[in-house]
């Protein structure tokens, strides 16, 4: 089985992207600093645990293993974060990717899935957007995307490093076996911290506005299914090995639900009250963010079945009655 190495494996959608690689036949070597990943959630190939900007290391684990490809998820993701500290973004995730690109092209892999955001768009507002929307990132995660992005296109350039990148928002849900699924500390995604509200583990849920031009007054989001998410990467994968020109794929639903619909739905299916405080607008954030996936279902052949709220909501709440990572 040909080796593959998953950077961020130990994350949320990293490990449930090494289920898929074993059920698909290869053999997930996660490479992964688990700044926020688990090693406990490193179950389906070997672990090798090290920094993106530690070349040394990188070279190290490329030539032990000499995998045929990279799915690169590792990087720092939080939107506030980031605007408080951009050089921890430009660091870690720019800085370790160039490394990461570096190491992989001296060693002959050439071929790289990437995990980037429709966070590239920046502030484009209710519209369905796809791949060719202007990329006008607002914040510095977004930002560091997009600078990746234009790295992975001067290395084809330059050195034939042929790319697939997967543009997306929200992902949500788990494993439908439980065996892995999301757990952040602190946690900042809406289901999770709803399920959070309806355990006790949080005081209450905050919405952040409710006076938004959509039919309830909340938010609207794109969500895609976490297995959904990960299928992609394994058809972006083989897209490569078909010999296939670099290109970009949009992820998303293209409809997306507010904010009170997903805590209806999560007391539906759960059985339980979620306590609410409703709370103010916080800066920046848009009335509706979808992204359309038109290109990907045509070429790739994806779609996102497991992605209504039902499905998601249910596999996570199967998670987290079962399942949480200890340091």
């Amino acid at each position: 089985m040909s080796n593959i190495l998953v950077t961020g494996g130990a994350g949320y959608i990293g490990s449930h992207a090494c289920k898929a690689l074993k059920v698909a036949g290869f053999t997930p070597v996660t490479y992964d600093n688990l700044s926020t990943g688990w090693e406990q959630a490193v179950r389906y190939g070997p672990f090798e645990q090290g920094d993106l900007t530690d070349r040394a290391r990188l070279d190290q684990v490329f030539a032990a293993y000499r995998p045929e490809a990279v799915l690169h998820f590792a990087a720092l993701s939080q939107v506030g974060e980031s605007m408080r500290e951009p050089g921890l973004y430009w660091h870690n995730n720019v800085a370790g990717s160039l490394c990461l690109f570096e190491a992989a092209v001296q060693a002959g892999c050439l071929k790289v899935v990437f995990s980037s955001t429709c966070a590239t768009y920046g502030d484009q507002d209710n519209v369905v957007l796809d791949e060719t929307s202007d990329r006008n990132p607002i914040n510095a995660y977004g930002g560091s995307k997009r600078a990746i992005e234009d790295i992975l296109r001067d290395f084809e350039a330059a050195h034939g490093l042929r790319h697939v990148i997967f543009r997306y928002f929200n992902v949500a849900g788990a494993d439908p076996e439980a065996e892995v699924g999301e757990f952040h500390q602190p946690e900042t995604h809406l289901i999770p911290l709803i399920l959070e509200a309806i355990a006790g583990r949080r005081d209450a849920l905050t919405i952040f506005g409710t006076d938004y031009d959509t039919p309830d007054g909340t938010c609207i989001r794109d969500y895609v299914h976490v297995m959904d998410l990960v299928d992609a990467h394994i058809l972006g994968l083989r897209w490569l090995q078909d010999d296939r020109q670099s290109r970009v794929f949009n992820l998303g639903t293209g409809s997306g639900f507010s904010v009170r619909e997903v805590i209806d739905r999560a007391e539906a299916i759960t059985g339980k009250t979620v306590p609410v405080i409703e709370g103010m607008r916080r800066p920046g954030d848009c009335t509706k963010l979808v992204s359309g996936s038109t290109r990907a279902m045509t070429e790739l052949g994806w779609a996102p079945e497991r992605s209504s709220l039902d499905r998601m909501i249910g596999d996570a709440w199967r998670w987290y009655q079962t399942g949480h990572y200890t340091k």
